[in-house]
């Protein structure tokens, strides 16, 4: 049996001087950045680190500006282009530490700022973020009936809470019905935290959806912004969709295809929007082989 391992904890600091908290997976290797989707944090990727840190990387799964054990903003600052700039500091960091840019890996949230972070060329003259990126089920345009239903159950929970983790299991349950329910709530727990009140809610700022900058705020902006994101990518690039997203459609794939023509695609069967949580032997298979090649063609 293979033994796990055990990450190690490294503090960044994001764009607006605030405290951003990863685990880091592998000690020597070129860096590989994991950003988790909205309301997830870097527990998501534990599975994923682990495999690419066996492949010779180091993995840092990062917990996003007001997710997890980062710190919430004090400004509500949760606009798409806050985290960009995050993700920008992180990998400049990162970079300046190995030497070598880090491949990006983001799902949703994560894929919408690190597209935004490396898509923004002009402003950086010309320089990259990243050495490669991989999107995970998320593309410029999606569907906005899978959106509402994704911001939908972010809120059900989101000011009430849970009076306990065991129902807050119920919840992800009826949620996902077509995922196996796991043997204990342990990895839930690291999703939740305790309020004063004896109640559990989510590891996530409300604010992220409900402040004075919240995400998605300009859905047509944002589209806009992506779709230029995505014309200027010249890095080698992966789509990664949930054969069953409620979010990606093909017709979206084929759309992002079009604007990164040597991109490559992957579809893994079975997936919903959250792949590496519902597919992640699949995932990270897909994910393992697209680093594979980048290695080989260097």
């Amino acid at each position: 049996m293979i033994r796990h391992l055990i990450p190690t904890t490294a503090t960044f600091i994001g764009a607006a001087g605030n405290k951003l908290v990863a685990d880091v997976f592998g000690d020597v290797g070129s860096p590989v950045l994991l950003l988790h989707g909205g309301g997830q944090t870097r527990h998501a990727w534990h599975k994923t680190s682990e495999a690419i840190a066996r492949k010779g990387y180091v993995a840092y799964a990062l917990d996003q500006r007001g997710h997890g054990d980062s710190e919430w903003l004090a400004t509500g600052a949760y606009e798409f282009s806050d985290y960009a700039a995050d993700v920008k500091v992180v990998a400049a960091e990162l970079a300046r530490r190995s030497g070598v840019k880090p491949i990006a890996i983001g799902a949703s949230l994560g894929g919408i700022a690190s597209l935004l972070a490396e898509g923004d060329l002009e402003r950086d003259n010309g320089v990259s973020a990243f050495s490669a990126l991989v999107l995970v089920d998320i593309t410029p345009r999606v569907d906005q009936t899978g959106v509402a239903k994704v911001l939908g159950f972010m809120r059900a929970h989101a000011k009430e809470g849970f009076s306990s983790i065991a129902e807050a299991a119920q919840a992800v349950a009826d949620y996902l019905p077509q995922r196996p329910q796991p043997k204990n709530n342990e990895g839930l727990k690291k999703n939740l935290r305790l309020s004063p009140d004896g109640r559990w809610r989510w590891h996530w700022d409300p604010r992220f959806l409900n402040g004075p900058r919240a995400a998605a705020a300009d859905r047509r902006g944002l589209e806009a912004a992506l779709i230029e994101a995505a014309r200027r990518i010249q890095i080698p690039a992966l789509l990664v969709r949930g054969g069953s997203s409620e979010l990606v459609k093909e017709a979206h794939a084929k759309e992002f295809l079009a604007l990164v023509p040597h991109a490559d695609y992957v579809d893994v069967s079975g997936a919903r929007h959250m792949v590496a949580g519902d597919r992640n032997d699949h995932f990270s298979a897909a994910v393992l082989s697209f680093i594979g090649r980048l290695s080989v063609e260097e």
